[in-house]
C-alpha cells in the first residue's frame, strides 16, 4: 500500500479519535459546543452526555479498526472500516448536517480510493 494511502487512513483515524475525545470527555468545551451546535446547558444534561458518549465510543471503534488495519497491513480491514465511516457520513449528512459529508466523508472517500487503487 502506498504512503499516501497510509497517510489518509491515519488522518481519518485521528479525526475519529478526536471526535471520540470531544463526545466522551470534552462535551462542554468550546470546540465541542461549536462543533455539535450545543449550549452549555444542553451539554450538561446527563441524558445528552450519555448519548454523546455512546456516539464517541462508536467513533473510537472506527478509529481503532483503521489503526488495526494499518498494523496488520490489511487493505480489506481498512476498506471495511473506511466504508463504515463513509456510510455513517452519508447518514449524518442526510439526518444532521450536510457538512458531515465534507468533514468526515470526503477524507474517508479519498482514503478508500487510495487504499483500493494505490
Amino acid at each position: 500500500m502506498g504512503m499516501l494511502a497510509t497517510i489518509f487512513v491515519l488522518i481519518v483515524a485521528l479525526e475519529h479519535f478526536y471526535i471520540l475525545a470531544l463526545e466522551m470527555f470534552f462535551l462542554s468545551s468550546r470546540p465541542a459546543l461549536r462543533t455539535f451546535n450545543l449550549t452549555k446547558e444542553t451539554a450538561a444534561d446527563p441524558r445528552i452526555k450519555t448519548l454523546f458518549a455512546n456516539q464517541g465510543l462508536y467513533n473510537g471503534f472506527l478509529a481503532a479498526g483503521l489503526i488495526f488495519g494499518l498494523i496488520l497491513g490489511s487493505s480489506v480491514v481498512q476498506l471495511f472500516f473506511l466504508a463504515c465511516v463513509i456510510i455513517a457520513a452519508l447518514y449524518g449528512a442526510a439526518t444532521a448536517s450536510l457538512s458531515i459529508l465534507w468533514k468526515q466523508g470526503l477524507p474517508a472517500i479519498i482514503a478508500f480510493l487510495l487504499v483500493l487503487f494505490v
